[in-house]
């Protein structure tokens, strides 16, 4: 389940880079802002806060509801689902940097 909410989770996490690279971390001098992004922050709130909100909240719905079928202790369960939900994101990352 958490392999299939994280081919889901492809595009809050890339929302949520897109914004940490063009605005905070650029403004700590990390990254460099993307020069065609010129619509302010407040229209990448507008969408990457409920994008983010409601993908979250499913995520932690379906996954409590899970553990407490599964009955295993809470800690391993969710380092597990955290990281089995990220892996479709790090299998993306690392094919495009192959090609």
């Amino acid at each position: 389940m958490n392999v299939l909410l994280g081919c889901v989770a492809v595009v809050p996490i890339w929302l949520l880079w897109h914004f940490l690279s063009n605005y905070p971390l650029a403004a700590l001098g990390l990254t460099q802002r993307e020069p065609t992004d010129n619509d302010g922050i407040s229209s990448w709130l507008l969408i990457l806060v409920p994008v983010l909100t409601v993908f979250v909240l499913s995520w932690l719905w379906l996954n409590s509801w899970l553990r407490r079928r599964t009955g295993l202790r809470a800690r391993p369960y969710w380092t597990v689902s955290l990281m089995l939900m990220v892996l479709p994101t790090i299998v993306l990352v690392i094919l495009s940097s192959v090609s």
